[in-house]
Formats: C-alpha cells, sequence, structure tokens
C-alpha cells in the first residue's frame, strides 16, 4: 500500500492558480509547438487550454508562452523562460510532497514491517 497525494497551488480566495493539469498542457505546448495539439492530447477543446493559460498569466503578470500566429506550418507556440521555471519548480514540489508522504505513511501505518491496515486482497 501506498499514500497518495495530489498537490495544486491556490491563491488566497481558494481559485485554483497551478496544478497537474496546467503543468501537463503546457509541457505539452513545449513538445509539439501548438496550443490547440496540447489540448487534444489532455482531451480539452483549444478555447478552454488557452483560457487556462490567461488566467495562469494574468495571475503571475507575465507571459508563459509566446503564439506565432501564421498559416499552416508557419505558426507556432512556445513557452517562456517563466514557464519552464514554473513547470520544474512545480515537479519538484509535487515530487517533495509525494515522497515525504509515503515517507510519513509508512512511519504511521506500518509497524513491524505489518502495515496496520488490511484489505480483503491483504487476507485472501
Amino acid at each position: 500500500m501506498q499514500a497518495k497525494v495530489k498537490v495544486w497551488i491556490e491563491d488566497d480566495a481558494d481559485n485554483l492558480i497551478f496544478g497537474g493539469g496546467k503543468t501537463q498542457i503546457l509541457e505539452y505546448i513545449d513538445q509539439t509547438g501548438s496550443i490547440s495539439e496540447a489540448a487534444k492530447k489532455v482531451g480539452m477543446n483549444y478555447k478552454k487550454a488557452w483560457t487556462h493559460i490567461k488566467i495562469l498569466q494574468e495571475f503571475l503578470e507575465d507571459e508563459l508562452v509566446i503564439a506565432h500566429k501564421g498559416g499552416k506550418g508557419q505558426g507556432g507556440t512556445v513557452l517562456t523562460p517563466k514557464a519552464k521555471e514554473i513547470i520544474e519548480t512545480f515537479k519538484i514540489l509535487r515530487k517533495d510532497i509525494k515522497t515525504y508522504t509515503q515517507k510519513r505513511y509508512e512511519e504511521l501505518f506500518i509497524k513491524d514491517n505489518d502495515t496496520i491496515l488490511h484489505s480483503k486482497v491483504d487476507n485472501g
């Protein structure tokens, strides 16, 4: 067994600012060079993906993507250095929290190499 956590960042009014979904959209934009392609990969329409990016940019008061308009094969979108920094910093935070959570779970729930939680599968 293992403990699971989801990590996201909210503002003081409890509005979601950044989390796994926005990280994933930005990473796919970086990989594909396209907001439209990134949106498809996460199962979202273009308008919703672009809205997520705009809200995040407004909150941060900084650009995260630079869109180059153009015809087929000439346009594209790239991440700014700020976007890449936010992605990497968030991934470090998420990894650290998950590592701590699993360590703490083991300290609290596993006694003498036996978990205090047992499932029907464990008991056969």
